[in-house]
Order: structure tokens, then C-alpha cells, then sequence
């Protein structure tokens, strides 16, 4: 497969994997557009905040906007090509958690191009939150009237299709009334309540993740650290709901950190970009803290955390090309 970097969705590059391993294109490499489109809105966000250069937000933006079209030129022919396989991954207990990613990096294009492009970051979040909204609906009747889930399949990604709705907010205020957002934030944070009591039973009491899933352990950080900056959107001021959202996400990326040996010894996975999203999420909202609360602590924080995410992205693509020139990606599990 051709490296999963930004490219033009050109008939050419469709072709360029045979159709063979066409048919176990990961619909999981969507996760990337959520890592580098988290980090280019990071990096606008301190740009704001503490002035560092525009410029490297807008080079990430163009960046995960170009990395996007080519994805989904990819799953598009793979949808054409092989439908079954699609069908398949809708229907499998883990790949299904990543098809939302798709919508969910829609929604985070358009908060990166929100400032510079409103026009079109309106249509591209109008139409990424519909999606979303139906992957949702997808997702849960899945899991309501399934046949073949068990608590072992659950794992962190079960995030996704659900509290995903959380992000919409972040610039739907800008966009719809207002009751669309406080729409979108509700799902999102009742059913990331749910979910998470259901994931903490699996992880506590039945057997551990495997090393495929084991970075999806940071997909915990994502629904408060998102749910922080969606609320302070709509309520416009940090209040005490507030601060229990972004401390809720403090600890959580704690207690992660503390157990950063267990992540640096695991082989790479394309699981491994769960990592980026959440911890851009993280970034994000201490920069927001900084800029509200005007402490130096969450400024400080801030910056340090904006190194780590620049560090561990360089990190995660050099070892995503790396596997894809060794034609690592797209064959069967």
C-alpha cells in the first residue's frame, strides 16, 4: 500500500494497491486524521494563546485535510471493490467503532478551518455531525440487538461511535441554534458515563486487552477533555462543571503516564495513533484552561504537553510509513 500520507485522491493512487489487500484496508487508519488534524488545531489554538507560529497549524491542517480525501478515496474503492468487505467490518465487534472516525474527522476539520474558512468548515461540519449522528444510531442498535458481542470484545474504541457526538459543540455554536449542540453534548456525555462503567467492569474484572487494543486505553482521556472545551463553548465560562470535566481528563492522563512503560514496550500497531487524538484533546483544553484561568501552571502544562503530542505524531508516522513500505498495512489480521 501506498504510505497512508497526505496525497491527492487520484484514480492513480485508488489503483496503486492491488485489490487484494484493497479488501483489508484498516477503516482504523481514519484514527491518523484524528491525530494530525488534533494536533494542527493545537497548534492554531496556541498560536492564539501563546503565540507560537500560525504557520505550523495551517502546514497540519492542509496536512490531515489532504490525508482525509485520500483515506476515503480508499475506502470508497474499497466500498466499490470489494463491498463485502465493508459489510464485514460494519458488522465486526471492533472495526465497526472505527467507521465514525471518518465523521469525527470531518467535525475536527471544520473546527481546524473554522477561523480562515467558515464557509466551508460550516458545510463540512454540517455534514461530518450527520454522519456522525447516523453512525450512532447505527452503532447502538448494533449493540442493542446483536448476536454475537460478548464483554471481551468491549474496549475503549466503543468511545467512538457514541461519544463522538461530544465534539460537535466546539463550533456548532457557531453554526446552528443552540439546542443542536446542547443535542449533540447530551448523547455524548450520558452515554460516555454509561459506556465508561461498562469498560472499567471489563478492564477490572475480566482479562486484559490484547497488545492490538492496548493503546486504545487513551481513548479514556478524549470524552472529558473534549466534553471541557464543547461545554465551555456553550456556557461560555469555566464554572464548576467545568473543572470536573478537564481534572476528570487531568487524571485519567496521569494515571495513563504512569504506566507509560507498558505503552513504549508494545510492538506498532495502527492502534498505536490512539494515542494522538486523546492527548491533542488534552492539549488543547489545558491551553484553553491557560487562556480563561490565566495560571501559569496550565500554560506551562500546556506547552510541555504540545511537545510531547508534536514528538509522539512525528513518531507514530515515521512508524506508520515505516510498516506500510514493508507492506505491514492492509492484510488480514
Amino acid at each position: 500500500m501506498n504510505a497512508p500520507a497526505p496525497a491527492s485522491a487520484s484514480a492513480a493512487t485508488v489503483s496503486a494497491i492491488p485489490a487484494d489487500r484493497l479488501a483489508h484496508f484498516p477503516v482504523a487508519l481514519f484514527s491518523t486524521v484524528m491525530g494530525i488534524a488534533g494536533l494542527a488545531i493545537a497548534w492554531i489554538k496556541a498560536s492564539h494563546v501563546g503565540g507560537a507560529p500560525l504557520e505550523i497549524g495551517i502546514v497540519l491542517r492542509w496536512a490531515a485535510s489532504a490525508l482525509f480525501l485520500f483515506l476515503l478515496a480508499m475506502y470508497a474503492a474499497k466500498l466499490a471493490v470489494h463491498p463485502d468487505a465493508v459489510r464485514a467490518d460494519c458488522k465486526h465487534p471492533v472495526r465497526l467503532n472505527f467507521l465514525p472516525a471518518i465523521s469525527i474527522g470531518m467535525i475536527l476539520l471544520s473546527i481546524a478551518w473554522a477561523a480562515d474558512a467558515p464557509f466551508t468548515a460550516r458545510w463540512v461540519w454540517g455534514i461530518g455531525s450527520g454522519a456522525h449522528l447516523g453512525f450512532t444510531l447505527y452503532a447502538m442498535s448494533s449493540w442493542i440487538h446483536h448476536t454475537h458481542y460478548d464483554i471481551k470484545h468491549v474496549n475503549p474504541a466503543w468511545f467512538i461511535p457514541v461519544v463522538g457526538n461530544i465534539l460537535v459543540p466546539i463550533v456548532g455554536v457557531r453554526y446552528a441554534p443552540a439546542d443542536v449542540s446542547w443535542f449533540f453534548f447530551s448523547i455524548g456525555l450520558v452515554f460516555w458515563l454509561a459506556l465508561l462503567a461498562i469498560v472499567l467492569y471489563r478492564l477490572f474484572f475480566h482479562e486484559a486487552l490484547p497488545a492490538r487494543l492496548t493503546p486504545t486505553l487513551f481513548i479514556l482521556i478524549a470524552p472529558p477533555a473534549a466534553g471541557f472545551l464543547a461545554y465551555v463553548a456553550l456556557a461560555g465560562e469555566i464554572d464548576a462543571f467545568a473543572r470536573v470535566l478537564y481534572f476528570t481528563a487531568l487524571f485519567l492522563t496521569l494515571l495513563l503516564a504512569s504506566n507509560a512503560p507498558r505503552f513504549v514496550r508494545l510492538p506498532f500497531f495502527i492502534s498505536a495513533w490512539a494515542y494522538s487524538f486523546p492527548l491533542a484533546a488534552m492539549t488543547i483544553a489545558t491551553f484553553e484552561m491557560a487562556a480563561r484561568s490565566g495560571a501559569g501552571f496550565y500554560g506551562a502544562l500546556a506547552w510541555l504537553m504540545l511537545a510531547l503530542l508534536s514528538g509522539l505524531v512525528a513518531l507514530l508516522t515515521l512508524a506508520t510509513l515505516a510498516a506500510a513500505a514493508r507492506a505491514r498495512i492492509c492484510v488480514p489480521e
